[in-house]
């Protein structure tokens, strides 16, 4: 299974657009390559050089397995809530000065996830134990 996108490569820069210093929508994704006996998708994004802890960008989950788009400001599956207390996609923030990986990941479930909208990335990771067929990630990085 892969995960894309068509505005960066896999460790590249993250266009300002897709981050708080743009217009803080996701960006597109493309996903490839889906094993048989998916029943649904996950996406994180995550920022594990936060100074804190990781820090969570989004989080969705019940994306259908025959998705193979998502396009900008994507409305698919159920939407948990990021770090910054609200749902949806949140783009790359870090301080000024620093640059920070963005990690892009992408899990297929053999079930559909009993969760309700505004979960966290822990209570999604908890559902999805047991659940995961395989998972495909890729990074982009930005500074500010």
């Amino acid at each position: 299974m892969k995960l894309l996108s068509p505005v960066f490569e896999n460790g590249e820069k993250i266009p300002g657009k897709y981050t708080c210093e743009g217009e803080d929508a996701n960006p597109p994704l493309f996903i490839e390559d889906v094993p048989e006996g998916t029943k649904s998708l996950a996406i994180v994004v995550d920022d594990p050089d936060a100074p804190t802890k990781t820090w969570v960008h989004w989080v969705v989950w019940n994306i259908p397995p025959e998705t193979n788009d998502i396009p900008e400001r994507a409305s698919l599956g159920k939407v948990g809530v990021n770090d910054f207390g609200r749902p949806g996609y949140g783009g790359p923030c870090p301080p000024p000065g620093s640059s920070h990986a963005y990690r892009f990941k992408l899990y297929a479930l053999d079930t559909k996830l009993d969760l309700k909208e505004g979960a966290t990335k822990a209570e999604l990771e908890e559902a999805m134990a047991g659940h995961i067929i395989t998972m495909a990630e890729f990074t982009g990085t930005f500074k500010r």
